[in-house]
């Protein structure tokens, strides 16, 4: 795959605290008046790393999506690359046409009509004028603002803005598209037709990185995402896994790992689990629909009887998605192994936990919030639209096929 987007340890370095300092130059030179030492103060600014050491690269006709917290370091990224800002340190190449949707406002002159605006963007992604006029009417028609074309866009509402400004990126076809959350602006069927149409550039062959914290949008429309965090790239790999593990970690409140102290060990406790298979550093990612055989690692500290074990599995919003029990255990003192097989868990991709118990005739022996999360980062093979998907990711088989004339069904 050809590589058409390289960036080695951007840095961006911001100064903040002179902003806080500025008003309008009445209140300055009243200010001044008042006491003219202070136009000789300096404000007190403090230096703060936006983007320290990112690198990305991103090949032909990938789709890649940026997520994270907002004031991650997702916005800065993309305007590094589509060239607005300059980097502090580091570098990077774009090789191909790029349009960059980063925010309202940008791209268009606020002087010129609608009109105008459609055609000095394709200009500036090299595009002729009978190129630009085969797609004209399809990008009024898809901004839905056929009444306004002739208009300056700096009396559009930022809905119209966006709806124009993304018409034109999709439509006018550049080589690299770098899409920011600016979609969110507009209504619910106007994001849809977006994603639709993003979905056909993904498909074209084009290359995308798209911001969005639609976290259903990045799995169904890239094909790896970057989890950027204070700065910095955490984690980077297929959509489902990275997205999964953003969902887990945002869910726990970045509380809810292996790190977390347990008190001390009575008569039993579990200690650990995995599932069998998995890969040595990742044991609590689900990536496959196929069989799933998981382990739990109970310490007994003493010989007990009669028990009942319990365990319940649970989603994101703590719903119960499966539960069962078994009794009259024995147990021995040592490492015990609980072990469960699935034929498969066809779970919809995100972060489940796992609630195990231990009971005996004195009550509770333990009860454990299995720690890590299972994350469940299989590919989804729902329907594209959130609304129609979901708890369960069944896979199944579909056709259509003319019945003969005088065969037995209907």
């Amino acid at each position: 795959m050809k590589t058409v987007i390289v960036a080695e340890g951007l840095g961006k370095r911001y100064r903040r605290g002179a902003l806080g300092q500025r008003g309008m130059l009445r209140d300055t030179l009243m200010q001044a008046m008042r006491s003219p030492q202070t136009l000789l103060r300096r404000s007190p600014q403090e230096a703060f790393w936006a983007l320290k050491d990112v690198s990305v690269e991103v090949g032909e006709g990938e789709v890649l999506g940026l997520i994270g917290r907002n004031g991650a370091g997702k916005t800065t990224l993309l305007k590094i690359l589509s060239r607005i800002t300059r980097p502090t340190e580091g570098w990077a190449e774009i090789r191909g046409r790029v349009r960059g949707l980063l925010e309202v406002g940008t791209g268009f002159h606020p002087e010129l009509t609608g009109r105008e605006n459609t055609y000095l963007s394709g200009s500036i992604l090299g595009m002729s004028k009978q190129e630009i006029d085969r797609k004209f009417d399809e990008i009024v028609a898809f901004a839905e603002i056929e009444k306004f074309i002739e208009t300056p866009v700096k009396h559009y509402s930022s809905g119209m803005y966006v709806r124009l400004a993304f018409a034109v990126a999709a439509h006018l076809e550049p080589e690299i598209l770098l899409v920011d959350e600016v979609l969110a602006v507009g209504d619910i069927n106007f994001q849809k037709k977006c994603l639709g149409k993003m979905g056909e550039v993904a498909k074209g062959g084009r290359t995308v990185v798209l911001v969005s914290h639609q976290l259903n949008q990045i799995r169904r429309l890239c094909h790896r995402v970057a989890w950027v965090d204070d700065g910095s790239i955490r984690q980077s790999g297929s959509a489902h896994e990275v997205v999964s593990a953003y969902e887990s970690a945002m869910s726990r409140g970045e509380s809810n790992d292996d790190r977390v102290v347990r008190g001390s060990i009575a008569k039993a406790r579990f200690v650990r689990w995995g599932i069998e298979g998995s890969l040595a550093d990742k044991p609590h990612i689900l990536s496959t629909l196929g069989p799933v055989r998981l382990e739990f690692i109970l310490q007994v500290n003493e010989p007990l009887r009669r028990v009942h074990h319990g365990i319940a599995l649970y989603n994101r919003d703590r719903q119960l998605i499966w539960g069962m029990a078994t009794d009259d255990l024995v147990l021995e003192p040592g490492r015990n192994c609980f072990t469960y097989e699935f034929a498969l868990l066809p779970l919809r991709p995100g972060p489940y936990s796992w609630l195990v118990s231990l009971f005996d005739e004195s009550g509770e022996i333990e009860m454990w919030d299995a720690v890590p999360e299972m994350v469940v980062a299989t590919e989804c093979t729902q329907h594209p639209d959130d609304e129609w998907s979901g708890l369960l990711n069944l896979p199944a088989r579909f056709a259509a096929e003319p019945i003969p004339a005088g065969g037995r069904r209907g």
